[in-house]
């Protein structure tokens, strides 16, 4: 297994997912100089209708967002499995003990394209570290524009109303959920699902992204 390991670290010599740069052999996921440098996330204020609270790891600018659209367009699936470490701490760290964890659903046309739904990845790497498996209980009924060609937050609303649906609502009926997503910009696309969940019957929803907007200048989700 060793000599496997070796290999695997010669094939595919492991990188920060922030500035790209090797890592030695005793740092993971992040180099020491992002790890100092880039700021972490400090508890949002803004109220998320539907949502009961939230946890994001940083917040989406500069290297983080780079980081975020290599995952997200550039076939940087991988990353998940860093991603997902951090965003479970970030759950530990700021959100109540939950029931049940699950994701926002790209749509078939993009999962397709994209070759991944990059929100089920980070579930599935988080619910390893928090020993939860994630569960699907939403599903996205039609293909809609990308949010981030809308900036009126009225009309990202109206672009995600009644786009999911819930499945399985017998499983989520006076459950509490984690919900995941990639970033979080105006809240959107996460409080359309956060309402549905609750119109299914879910007791509480809280939601975890890997990076929060600051202001409403930066792509939106």
């Amino acid at each position: 297994m060793k000599l496997l390991h070796r290999l695997l670290e010669l094939l595919f010599p492991r990188k920060c997912v922030l500035c790209q740069i090797l890592l030695p052999s005793e740092q993971t996921d992040l180099c020491r100089d992002c790890r100092s440098v880039v700021p972490e996330w400090n508890r949002g204020g803004r109220i998320l209708p539907g949502i009961e609270s939230y946890a994001a790891v940083w917040y989406y600018e500069d290297q983080v967002r780079d980081s975020l659209l290599r995952f997200k367009f550039s076939g940087k699936r991988y990353y998940a499995r860093a991603y997902g470490r951090l965003l479970a701490m970030a759950i530990h760290r700021e959100l109540p003990e939950a029931d049940l964890i699950t994701w926002v659903p790209v749509s078939g046309i993009r999962r397709h394209f994209r070759g991944y739904d990059q929100s089920r990845l980070l579930a599935r790497e988080a619910g390893r570290e928090l020993m939860m498996k994630p569960l699907p209980l939403l599903k996205k009924t039609r293909h809609n524009q990308a949010q981030s060609g809308i900036s009126d937050p009225s009309l990202r609303r109206e672009n995600v109303r009644g786009k999911y649906r819930a499945i399985h609502p017998e499983q989520l009926r006076g459950k509490r959920i984690i919900l995941v997503d990639d970033i979080l910009t105006t809240g959107a696309t996460a409080c359309e699902c956060a309402r549905i969940l609750r119109a299914a019957g879910a007791k509480q929803v809280y939601l975890a992204v890997m990076a929060a907007g600051k202001d409403r200048n930066t792509n939106r989700k």
